[in-house]
């Protein structure tokens, strides 16, 4: 098989910038790492900390969700405006200002004594999360020009991303369990602000782009696209998708995308380059990424679940369990930056991808009794898929986008990670639920009246097996529901499986055949070869 070459330096190097005097790269580095890794961590480390605030604050199942939901969907919808606004003020002011709007987020929602005040804090939080990621990397291409020490530092950034995914249960559980839900967002306060002061000294200057316009029709349809569809695949699951809601953010999505598509295709400045798409090997590094997302936030989220309800764990032991995971993500996070800028990023992403059903499917084949030692293989292997994926996603978008353009590809890979992941939750719960449904009625109707059978039924799904457990008959009721949950959260991991195998196979058979080189021009887009 050839693959093509994405490490080697291009005959053309991009234009030099300014950069400051006292800009150190390792300093960069570490600066912009952190702060992704917190952006990332926030994805998941609200988890295990909802059944707190839903007591402390007096907020219900549906006011939970948002707690969650509020921080993914304004960090996706905002990422792509995000990436111009960087070129347009200059991405170092951007990053700074991303930081501490994240940092106040996290102030707001760790003292917030409402839930009003709590979901204003994440969505502040992911405003900021949405200015920081896309002018991280572009800033990482700035400190390092050259392919091969670009790629190395942008698999340590990778490997934070990915690190601070698969931390997020690990650190949110034991931070719930001794010092309170609060302190999950608190200790981003000191942090963010150290981050500041160190990126305010060492951060490297570049001139905006002030001739760019600003493309306010294309950041306005984004944002009502990417939120819409975000907000019915969220509310789907629980809502029903019938639901006026859902389908009003369905029908906002629907028509704003194809609008967005139409306006940047005539755009002079757009701030999508819909050349991206066309570029195979970009197309295909985001559809990894995509698939990956989905399949892999899909099962975190429902392994935790399976972890409390089912062998009956604490919040900080079913996050401990993740830590494996996350040693392999540190350890493979840097080896797939080398490897990535030896010769072809698409050797390890061929590995990462096809990794991924593997995992899935392993995770499928423990019941009601298993125990931390037979997850031995399997965590390791998602975290390598983790480093493997995500990391040569990240080198090929960037080194495959010339000069200032080089934001607005990073948020477009950003966003789709952020919309599988959001993608992954809601299509693998419906899977989860629908089959979860028919198993319980299947036991019920067994013994029970079909109207009782589907109304304890009702009860089990909407509100966890708590509000059908009580009284004559709880032990039969508690093996229904957990030989139920067994069987939607298999169903669920195999769906996956099969989705991402077919993603892998496609990854193969995209990439077998050589592309044309980057073009030299800043800015420009390569064009594939036939």
């Amino acid at each position: 098989m050839s693959l093509p070459r994405t490490g080697p330096p291009s005959p053309a190097a991009a234009p030099a910038v300014p950069r400051s005097r006292r800009c150190r790269p390792g300093a960069v580095l570490v600066v912009e790492s952190v702060a992704v890794f917190m952006v990332m961590l926030d994805n998941l480390a609200m988890n295990n900390a909802l059944p707190d605030i839903g007591r402390d604050l007096a907020v219900g199942v549906g006011g939970l969700e948002w707690v969650v939901a509020s921080y993914t969907l304004v960090l996706a919808a905002f990422l792509l405006p995000g990436s111009i606004v960087g070129e347009r003020l200059g991405r170092r002011r951007l990053f700074l200002a991303g930081l501490a709007a994240f940092t106040l987020g996290s102030a707001l929602g760790a003292t917030a004594d409402s839930w009003a005040m709590l979901v204003t804090g994440r969505i502040v939080q992911g405003a900021g999360g949405a200015a920081l990621l896309p002018s991280s990397a572009a800033l990482l291409r700035q400190v390092f020009p050259e392919d091969a020490t670009r790629a190395r530092a942008l698999g340590l950034r990778g490997a934070a991303s990915g690190l601070g995914l698969a931390l997020g249960p690990v650190i949110g559980g034991p931070l719930v369990e001794r010092f309170g839900w609060q302190s999950v967002l608190l200790i981003n306060v000191p942090i963010g602000v150290c981050l500041l002061l160190f990126g305010a000294f060492f951060l490297p200057y570049a001139p905006p782009c002030r001739s760019r316009p600003w493309d306010l029709p294309g950041q306005a349809l984004a944002a009502v696209g990417v939120g819409g569809l975000i907000f019915a695949l969220i509310q789907g699951p629980s809502e029903g998708w019938t639901d006026p809601a859902v389908l009003a953010g369905f029908t906002a999505a629907g028509l704003a995308l194809p609008a967005l598509l139409a306006v940047e295709a005539r755009a002079a400045e757009p701030m999508i380059d819909l050349s991206f798409f066309r570029d195979r090997l970009c197309a295909v590094a985001a559809l990894a990424g995509f698939s990956t997302s989905l399949a892999l936030f899909g099962a975190i989220f429902f392994l935790s679940l399976y972890l409390q309800y089912i062998l009956g764990w604490s919040p900080a032991g079913a996050g401990l369990v993740f830590l494996l995971a996350s040693a392999f993500i540190v350890v493979t996070g840097p080896v797939a930056g080398r490897l990535s800028a030896r010769r072809s990023a698409f050797r390890p992403l061929l590995v990462g991808v096809t990794l991924c059903p593997l995992a899935l499917a392993g995770l499928a084949g423990y019941g009601e009794n298993a125990r931390y030692a037979e997850y031995c293989w399997v965590l390791p292997v998602i975290g390598v898929c983790v480093s493997l994926t995500f990391v040569p996603v990240n080198v090929i978008v960037v080194q495959r986008v010339r000069g200032p353009r080089a934001g607005m590809a990073t948020a477009i890979a950003e966003t789709l990670r952020e919309l599988g992941g959001v993608t992954g939750v809601a299509a693998l719960g419906a899977v989860l639920n629908s089959r979860m449904r028919d198993s319980f009625l299947r036991q019920a109707e067994a013994v029970l009246p079909a109207d009782q059978a589907t109304a304890l039924a009702d009860r089990a799904l909407a509100h966890g097996p708590a509000a059908a457990l009580a009284g004559p008959g709880a032990g039969a009721v508690r093996r229904w529901f957990h030989a139920a949950f067994l069987d939607g959260l298999h169903a669920a991991l195999y769906t996956g499986a099969v989705a991402t195998a077919v993603v892998a196979v496609c990854t193969y058979l995209m990439v077998r055949t050589p592309a044309a080189a980057p073009a030299d021009e800043p800015g420009a887009l390569v064009r594939p070869t036939a």
